[in-house]
């Protein structure tokens, strides 16, 4: 009886209902890969892909988005890093004078929103391959005043819902929901979150906000609780944290060991769950020549549904041996 109830409690837990996750569970979490990422060196409309500072996943597309600091384009690439095309941006007639593109999102069939961080604006375009875009002709949302350096450091795009989601760098600090973002090339009053969190000095234990992902477009996660949480990443505390919409911690991912040399600024995250990172290129005194912009990946194991029939399978075999052993012996 002790052996048939073990086997029914191994099946049972391979049965959990998906509804029960609560955390996708960084712990799980270690990088499997790091790629330095083409400075292009001034070609495809002279995108240099220095300073990566936000990347984004295309589902469609099966491809990664990233744009640099410079506010010079953006650039698409492999899952491992290879250049795929490039189109270029032109700022003239927006009011930014730094250029400062800190966050992008993939809203799908080709649509990007690119986020200008002192302007505090959202631009949403077409991505197409060797073109060059009007920021300023393109529809645009402002989410804020026109501040200092301090302002939007991310957007992500929730596909269920038109929700988005920005964070504001620091003083203070903000993490904003929108439950939807009206887009237009008419200039309009700023858009107010349904949702804010805000914190003077730290948020969340962070010590600044550096980008966010939902996590809804993971395939493991829909229909349970933790296909609402989100990801933070801050590069001034080199952690990835995973929230839930109250603000709650559920896991954490150090990165203090991951490329200590280079800034981390953008986070995305494919269907299978797989992590996407960009750091910066290396700007130390001792940074090699042509150092690069960095993707890095972080995976997380999965089981594969064969291996619960496997150990179903080796269980029943164990007990079916005991009993046919006791027919014999009567």
């Amino acid at each position: 009886m002790k052996l048939n109830h073990l086997i029914f409690a191994v099946a049972a837990a391979s049965c959990v209902p998906a509804s029960a996750q609560t955390s996708i569970n960084l712990g799980n979490y270690s990088v499997t890969g790091v790629f330095g990422l083409d400075r292009l060196n001034g070609a495809t409309g002279g995108i240099s892909g220095l300073e990566g500072s936000a990347i984004t996943y295309a589902r469609d597309r099966g491809t990664l988005f990233f744009v640099g600091d410079e506010g010079t384009g953006v650039v698409e690439i492999s899952r491992t890093g290879q250049v795929i095309g490039s189109s270029s941006f032109t700022w003239t007639g927006t009011g930014s004078t730094n250029n400062d593109s800190e966050g992008l999102t993939y809203l799908g069939n080709g649509q990007l929103v690119v986020a200008e961080e002192r302007l505090q604006n959202l631009y949403s375009f077409a991505y197409v391959a060797n073109s060059t875009v009007a920021l300023a002709s393109t529809p645009f949302v402002s989410i804020g005043p026109t501040i200092g350096n301090v302002g939007i450091e991310g957007v992500s795009y929730d596909p269920r819902n038109g929700n988005f989601v920005t964070v504001k760098q620091d003083n203070p600090a903000e993490l904003r929901i929108f439950n939807s973002l009206s887009f237009s090339t008419v200039a309009a009053a700023d858009a107010v979150p349904t949702t804010l969190f805000s914190g003077a000095s730290s948020l969340f234990g962070l010590l600044s906000l550096s980008d966010v992902q939902t996590l809804s477009p993971v395939d493991a996660l829909i229909g349970t609780p933790a296909a609402d949480n989100l990801l933070l990443l801050s590069l001034d505390s080199r952690r990835l944290v995973e929230i839930d919409r109250l603000g709650n911690i559920k896991s954490v991912f150090d990165l203090a060991n991951v490329l200590p040399n280079n800034g981390i600024e953008g986070v995305t995250i494919d269907e299978n769950g797989t992590i996407y990172l960009i750091a910066e290129q290396d700007q130390t005194a001792n940074a090699p020549v042509g150092a690069q912009s960095q993707l890095i990946v972080l995976s997380a194991p999965v089981p594969e549904p064969a291996t619960y029939g496997m150990m179903l399978a080796g269980l029943g075999l164990l007990g079916f041996i005991p009993r046919r052993r006791s027919k014999q012996a009567l």
